[in-house]
């Protein structure tokens, strides 16, 4: 096929999950749904440990810097998926495209990296109590946020650059929620399986490196942790560590499908139900997760909003 003119005139068509859908007008207001809970419950846990200075510890600010992250990703797909489907216009320009790849691969590279220096805090708070405000002082973990934030942005412009160099078909329709690699790659009038190499490899570097850290990390923890003669010290490290391995696997499940599994097991209709999962779903959840089993993020949303929203006799 010949390539189409990749001009200011030319865009794409994101034929995403709602197009497909049998109810296509609940799954919007599901979608909606999940995103309204997103902006309101990030949005929530940033203001309270900004607010808080008790929660100014180094746990609560990676924290603050992964709702700061779900908030970016979801606002990147949802608000455009709703309103396209809404207008019964599913276009996007080549510019458009470009930017919405880069600040997905940017955000979604941050919090897999962001994840495993989580990991490596409770190993440390829970494996080295003693020495954790120097393995995790104030300067270190201004390093670990930035090392995340800068990383994946130079992954994802690289990413971006090359991907969108190359000649696409007469097709313009991208069958993904939002604009990916492995979708746009089926879309190139080009051999492109040693970039598909390139994009295995850094997916193996963003997803399974900080991934075996991860394991890693709490490897060490539950080991730690049955050691401990304090049951109610066992009980707490447990609930902390599993909040964390929850929001891992979420997250890390469905970037691991998109960016590492072969392109003979992916489908349209798969892809799409991952990518609605980790871009929409894990971002309305994790501040949930986090929150909801944490005595001292529930002692503090009561401090900032007042005893008359949140009544002290309210369970955690």
């Amino acid at each position: 096929m010949e390539p189409w003119n990749s001009t200011l005139e030319s865009g794409f068509i994101l034929v995403g999950i709602l197009d497909g859908s049998g109810s296509p007008e609940l799954l919007c207001a599901t979608v909606t749904t999940l995103y309204m809970l997103a902006l309101i419950s990030n949005g929530l846990l940033l203001l309270v440990i900004t607010v808080d200075a008790r929660l100014h510890v180094p746990m609560y600010l990676l924290l603050r810097q992964l709702s700061l992250i779900d908030l970016l990703f979801t606002s990147v797909v949802t608000p455009n998926t709703v309103v396209d489907f809404l207008l019964r216009d599913n276009t996007i320009s080549f510019e458009g495209c470009a930017l919405q790849l880069f600040s997905a691969m940017t955000l979604g590279g941050a919090e897999d990296l962001l994840l495993a220096f989580m990991a490596y805090d409770r190993y440390v708070a829970i494996c080295h109590p003693l020495n954790y405000m120097i393995f995790m002082s104030p300067k270190a973990c201004r390093l670990m946020v930035a090392i995340s934030w800068i990383l994946a942005s130079l992954s994802a412009l690289g990413h971006t650059v090359y991907t969108m160099h190359f000649p696409f078909c007469m097709s313009q329709e991208i069958r993904h929620l939002l604009c990916e690699v492995p979708p746009l790659l089926k879309l190139a009038c080009a051999d492109t399986s040693q970039y598909e190499l390139m994009v295995y490899v850094t997916g193996v570097i963003f997803l399974l490196l900080p991934l075996s850290a991860i394991i890693t990390s709490y490897s060490l923890i539950l080991f730690t942790v049955l050691h401990m003669p304090s049951n109610e010290g066992r009980k707490k490290a447990l609930v902390t560590c599993s909040s964390h391995l929850t929001v891992v696997g979420m997250f890390y499940g469905g970037a691991t499908f998109m960016y590492v599994l072969p392109s003979s097991f992916h489908s349209p209709k798969q892809d799409n139900i991952i990518s609605v999962f980790y871009t929409i779903v894990t971002p309305a959840l994790n501040p949930l997760i986090y929150s909801l089993r944490n005595k001292e993020v529930i002692g503090a949303v009561r401090r900032v909003l007042g005893r008359h929203i949140l009544p002290a006799h309210a369970t955690v």
